[in-house]
């Protein structure tokens, strides 16, 4: 086998292959052989039929499979013997398998690229320093009320908080389009569920008004057609409902299975769950800036293949997120929604992966242990839970993967520069942007 390899640019790799027309043939004609012991043809005894007939009828065919089986042995063999990896399937073109002739292609693909972590001893990290205080348990138990809460219908204007009953039509230059219309539909004032102006201009309805509202939609609206255009709303309000929030009382304190000593023990245990989101949202912060200042610090070229590869499975992550799995395919979602946070998973993955090879580091599997046992204590049969992961593979490595990443966070805030910074709960908690992930899987 000939293989010439040559770099076409950054990390594209072509490589052109021959493969000795002789092997080609060895196997076309052990193919020819088994078809002609198989074949069933009118006219012939089973396995009779003469091999110009067998050829006549199968070789092309065969001769298409044989070829394909080759490219991929040959490709396979290709790149050990050049000594490179590729970070994806190659695309094979200029293919030539003429009989007597040489079977040639070309594999066009990209190899993984050399990745030295860079010094994140020049890495400045904000350590959150805070705590629950009574404010914000105080707020905690009004949202959880809130959250239970009742509508009661009643007779006066609309304010904010109020769940109202609506029928709508809307239009763009008197056009509709699609989407524009609902017929007994609820909202809640303020809720934030509709474009921005619609819920504000429903303040001050009472049942039975019909009013117009003018609206735009926002630029970065999710429908094309739809985005930074002005409408109007013919809006037609049915009924209006107050929120009626529970009190703190026994039958709610039940809900969240306190059974004895009251308001105490139900502001004990809201605490403690604070306590804990507010642990895990802090490691989650730091965990976050170690992650931005690796990649800060370290030029990598991220091979579009892998890219490509996490797109499609961030595509599938989000339809079986929303319930979609038989219902939408996840290939009409744009890639470009994708795109960004997909980069910047895989350059991390190749970082961590080289921070790893480079430091040695293995997977403590006390921490492995310790991470499941967490995980299980917030199940009702813990044991059960552990036994599962034990007899799941999968299950476990993405636990090992997790562990790891901890460790290698570790050891990377060991060499950065620490920095406290004082902060609230609620800011804490807030929900970080997508591109800010850290997954590097």
């Amino acid at each position: 086998m000939q293989v010439t390899l040559e770099t076409t640019e950054g990390l594209e790799r072509k490589m052109r292959i021959h493969v000795p027309a002789d092997q080609l043939e060895r196997k076309v004609d052990e193919k020819l052989k088994e078809a002609a012991q198989r074949a069933r043809l009118k006219g012939f005894r089973p396995g009779k039929v003469p091999m110009r007939e067998v050829k006549r009828r199968f070789e092309p065919g065969i001769r298409q499979e044989v070829s394909s089986e080759l490219v991929q042995q040959s490709f396979n063999d290709a790149v050990q013997q050049e000594s490179v990896v590729p970070a994806g399937p190659p695309k094979i073109d200029d293919i030539v398998m003429l009989p007597g002739k040489d079977l040639e292609y070309t594999a066009l693909f990209e190899v993984f690229p050399e990745v030295k972590p860079g010094d994140s001893s020049e890495v400045v990290i904000e350590q959150p320093i805070s705590e629950v205080t009574e404010a914000d348990l105080e707020m905690m138990i009004e949202k959880l009320r809130e959250q239970r809460a009742e509508y009661n219908e009643v007779e006066r204007k609309a304010i904010k908080g109020d769940k109202l009953n609506i029928d709508f039509e809307g239009f763009i230059d008197d056009e509709p389009f699609d989407g524009n219309k609902a017929e007994g539909s609820d909202l809640v004032i303020g809720s934030g569920s509709m474009i921005p102006g619609f819920e504000d201009g429903l303040v001050g309805c009472v049942a039975g008004d019909g009013k117009d509202l003018e609206v735009s939609f926002p630029d970065d609206y999710h429908v094309d057609d739809l985005a930074g255009k002005p409408a109007i709303f013919k809006v037609v309000v049915n009924s209006i409902s107050e929120s009626v929030k529970p009190d703190l009382d026994e039958n709610f304190f039940k809900q969240f299975g306190i059974e004895e000593d009251g308001l105490e023990a139900f502001k004990i245990k809201v605490r403690d769950n604070m306590d804990k989101e507010l642990v895990q949202a802090i490691k989650q912060r730091v965990t976050n800036q170690v992650m931005d200042g690796l990649i800060s610090v370290t030029e990598v070229d991220v091979p579009k293949a892998l890219v490509e590869r996490e797109v499609e499975r961030m595509r599938n992550e989000t339809v079986q997120r929303y319930g979609g799995n038989n219902k939408i395919d996840p290939s009409l979602l744009p890639a470009e929604m994708f795109e960004s946070q997909a980069s910047r998973r895989v350059k991390l993955g190749l970082i961590i992966n080289a921070l790893v090879e480079q430091e040695s580091i293995e997977v403590d599997d006390d921490r492995v242990t310790k991470a499941i046992e967490n995980m299980a204590s917030a199940y009702e049969d813990p044991k059960q839970v552990i036994e599962f992961y034990s007899k799941d593979e999968q299950q476990q490595n993405q636990i090992r993967a997790m562990v790891l990443e901890e460790q290698v966070v570790d050891l990377l805030l060991e060499r950065s520069n620490i920095e406290e910074k004082n902060m609230s709960y609620e800011d804490v908690l807030k929900p970080l942007q997508p591109d800010e992930e850290t997954t590097a899987d």
